[in-house]
């Protein structure tokens, strides 16, 4: 049985924890307000920029469609980019990540693909790189910047781009966590590259639109630009998910460590009235002795 300095010492500690977890939390809920609406604020631009992309692709086909929006003719070569987070501490959101990613690469090898990781992030790096060490094209590395936004963004989806015209790969997923609430972040796997042709038109209904200049020449702005807001997108929810990921982690570990104060303080009360309840035996065994 531990001594009574020792349960002592082990109380101090794990108060000591609980006030650092506690801080944790409370640093988590103030980023989770403002990671969460930036990543709600993207969205409608995102969904509208998908609508404008819509109605393009539909005039748009054959040999004169942009690169970006055509493909290689192949789908043999795929790139993985995985987003993770730069730190820890929050629950299960890399592991829950990086197994939604594995999960991928494991049935389009099993289909006969190639598979390549591009990895953004810390996190995410040592659990794929026991698996697939030799499937890694490059890490991107975002911790050195306080809030990662529209130019790490930019640089990541230029890479891309510059990558996929060079014919590195012909298909890019994008794999990232999608913020639905601080309890539940959703691992999402999009196809990236080529652009998939998004559903549905954004210019109401049969309405007769003329773009000047002509749609091609539009498209080929617009589709890295859409990339681009994909990656960023990604970052935002990244942020969001990793914040609310944090928060819940360390409330939870507030809450265990308050179980074990209490645990550990009923030990050491019963240790202590034992300790003296034997003085008294000995103090009244040695009266008595006299």
């Amino acid at each position: 049985m531990a001594s009574l300095k020792e349960l002592k010492g082990r109380i101090n500690s794990v108060k000591s924890t609980q006030k650092i977890t506690k801080a944790k939390q409370m640093v988590a809920a103030a980023k989770l307000r403002r990671a969460q609406a930036a990543a709600e604020a993207a969205r409608p631009y995102a969904e509208r920029l998908s609508g404008v992309m819509a109605s393009l692709a539909s005039k748009v086909s054959g040999d004169s469609a942009p690169k970006l929006l055509a493909g290689t003719g192949s789908d043999k070569r795929h790139l993985l980019v995985v987003v993770n987070t730069d730190k820890g501490l929050c629950g299960g959101l890399n592991a829950n990540i990086v197994k939604a990613a594995k999960a991928k690469a494991k049935s389009l090898i099993a289909e006969g693909k190639d598979v390549s990781f591009y990895l953004v992030g810390k996190k995410g790096r040592a659990p794929i790189k026991r698996d697939y060490a030799d499937r890694i094209e490059k890490h991107f590395d975002t911790s050195e910047v306080r809030n990662p936004g529209f130019e790490e963004a930019e640089q990541i989806a230029d890479d891309l781009i510059e990558r996929f015209e060079k014919g590195e790969f012909d298909v890019a997923h994008l794999v990232y966590p999608v913020f639905k609430s601080a309890l539940a972040q959703d691992p999402t796997v999009d196809q990236l590259i080529p652009v998939p042709a998004p559903e549905g038109d954004a210019t109401g209904g049969d309405a007769v639109v003329e773009y000047e200049p002509g749609e091609e020449e539009i498209l080929e702005d617009l589709l890295p630009r859409y990339v681009k807001t994909q990656v960023f997108g990604s970052l935002l929810e990244r942020e969001a998910s990793e914040q609310g990921a944090s928060m819940t982690a360390m409330d939870n570990a507030t809450r265990n460590a308050g179980d074990l104060i209490n645990k550990l303080t009923i030990q050491y009360n019963r240790s202590r009235q034992a300790a003296i309840t034997t003085e008294l035996i000995e103090i009244i065994a040695g009266a008595e002795a006299l």
